[in-house]
């Protein structure tokens, strides 16, 4: 497994993985399903890499042209683990992104659990989630 930060831009396939770090140790049969879409998976851990920093990293990625296909995968629940969710939302800010199919899961009891970017969206915006929520 290589890690993001580390690893040369472009180093890559047309589908890469991008977990947290610890998602191959906490869900280890949802890792083995992410290997079976593709082995280029690449470790990111946010409590020890600024989202920022990534969201840079990664699009150096994406301008080679190469990628097609990025998948982004962590446990449930995690502080840091959920900005990995909003960085297909920096990007589409900073770049086109139409011809890049992006694909978010989170793996609870080792499923994959595909998040659309609506619901990633609205997890940004608290008031507007208190709206539709009612707690």
């Amino acid at each position: 497994m290589k890690e993001v930060m580390t690893s040369n831009i472009y180093d890559i396939d047309e589908t890469i993985i991008i977990v947290g770090t610890c998602l191959k140790y906490m869900q280890p049969k949802g890792y083995e399903k992410l290997e079976k879409i593709s082995k280029n998976i690449y470790n990111l851990c946010l409590e020890n890499t600024h989202v920022n920093m990534a969201i840079t990293k990664i699009g150096g990625m994406i301008r080679t042209g190469k990628v097609h296909n990025i998948i982004f995968a962590t446990v449930d629940e995690s502080p840091h683990c959920i900005q990995m969710h909003y960085i297909q939302d920096e990007l589409r800010e900073m770049m086109n992104l139409e011809n890049i199919n992006i694909k978010n899961y989170v793996v609870v009891n080792d499923e994959l659990i595909e998040i659309s970017p609506e619901l990633i969206l609205l997890s940004k915006k608290l008031s507007e989630s208190k709206e539709k929520v009612s707690i």
